[in-house]
Order: C-alpha cells, then structure tokens, then sequence
C-alpha cells in the first residue's frame, strides 16, 4: 500500500485573507516502510513574509524570491502524490493551502477522502494531552533534535516516523520478527528479510566510481592488499 506523508510551510494561518505556500515537504511509504522517496520544493509566494511566519519557518522573502511559482511545480507534485491517501498532521489546514493554489490555477482541489489525519488519530489514541508533532516525537521516542525550526520535508520525515508508531504499524513488525526469531531458534525455517518494493536510489555516483578508479590506477600493479590474498 503506497501513501504520502505531506507537510506545508505558509506565510501565515488563511489561505482566504492572502496567505500563501511557501514549501512543500512529502514523503513516500510503501506497506508503512518510507521508501527514500521524496518531493519537496521552496515556492514563491509573490507576496512578502509576515515577522510571525518567519520566526516559524525561517524562510524570508528574499531566500524565496528566485523560487518557483507553485504552478511551475503542479505537475511533478501532482505526479508524485498520484493517487495515494495523503498523511497529514492537521490535514484542514495543508490541504486548505494547498487547495487554494490550485484552485487558483484552475486545477481541480484534492478531495479530502483522500486524506490521513494524523492529529485526528493521536486525540483518539491520546485523548486530553497535547498532541502536537513534538509532543508525539517525544511520546515515541522520535529524534527531533534538527528541528530547530518548522520545515515541510524535515517535518513530513518526523511524521511519517510518527505515523507508523500511532497506527501500531512498528510493534506489529517487532512482534512478528520476535515470533520468527523464536521459530528460528526452534530450528523451524530462516528469518524472513522485509524486502523494500522500490529500492533507495543509489548513494554512489558515476563520478564516484570514476574517481575511484583512477585512485586504484595510482597504486600501481602491486597494491599491499595482495600480500593477504591466498593462492
């Protein structure tokens, strides 16, 4: 099952009095595994940065001046999310910002069935206590230590941690593998492998390899690593 995990930052609280995307952050997961799979993109609001959102997000006028316009980046964001459930913290108020843009450039908005709310969900699993994204990421013992201030792919990452513990989607996993260790020990079958359906892209470059070769081409034809081969 694919679903995205989605965090906006704004230039304020109400998309109806003129306030405006300024970031998008979402992640991919697949069977509730992130998958490395990522879109995020700065955009220009074109119109200036209240002091208030700025102590928020740290993103200034002149930082997003040279960004693109939301409708520049429509299509790859609408690619990316497909049709997917979209994981939201508060999902009223992205989907509202969001649904302003692209009624604004006369796209049809998302439809709210299609939408996760995560804020929803930790008020009925955690009623009367705050349930704020630090306070979840605290409740489950979630690093947010670089979230020094609000940021839609750093907090869409956070999110998509926190979701998988609210739904009980991690202990499943733990209880399954503490019966395979057992059955394992019992002598009965191997330890299954959870198996990614999209593979991670590739952390080494073309330029990497290249790179490395040339350095292996230095060492000559008698590198010091053959004195401890056999044969």
């Amino acid at each position: 099952m694919r679903e995205i995990v989605l965090d906006t930052e704004t230039t304020g609280l109400d998309p109806l009095r003129g306030d405006r995307l300024v970031e998008i952050g979402c992640v991919e997961i697949v069977n509730r595994m992130p998958t490395g799979q990522i879109f995020h993109r700065h955009i220009n609001p074109e119109r200036d940065m209240p002091a208030e959102a700025f102590a928020v997000h740290g993103l200034s006028s002149e930082f997003l001046a040279d960004k693109p316009l939301f409708a520049h980046v429509v299509e790859e964001f609408l690619e990316f999310i497909g049709d997917a459930p979209l994981v939201i913290h508060n999902a009223s108020f992205d989907i509202g910002f969001i649904n302003a843009e692209l009624d604004r450039i006369r796209r049809p908005v998302i439809a709210r069935d299609r939408l996760v709310d995560t804020l929803l969900l930790a008020r009925r699993k955690h009623p009367g206590v705050s349930n704020r994204l630090d306070d979840l990421c605290s409740r489950y013992a979630i690093d947010n230590s670089r979230r020094t201030k609000h940021g839609a792919l750093l907090d869409a990452e956070l999110l998509a941690e926190v979701y998988i513990d609210l739904i009980g989607a991690r202990q499943s996993q733990l209880i399954l593998a503490t019966e395979v260790r057992e059955a394992r020990a019992g002598g009965h079958g191997e330890m299954p492998r959870r198996v990614r359906e999209v593979a991670l892209a590739p952390r080494v470059s073309d330029e990497d390899r290249a790179a490395h070769r040339a350095f292996v081409a230095t060492l000559g034809d008698k590198p010091i690593w053959n004195e401890f081969l056999g044969g």
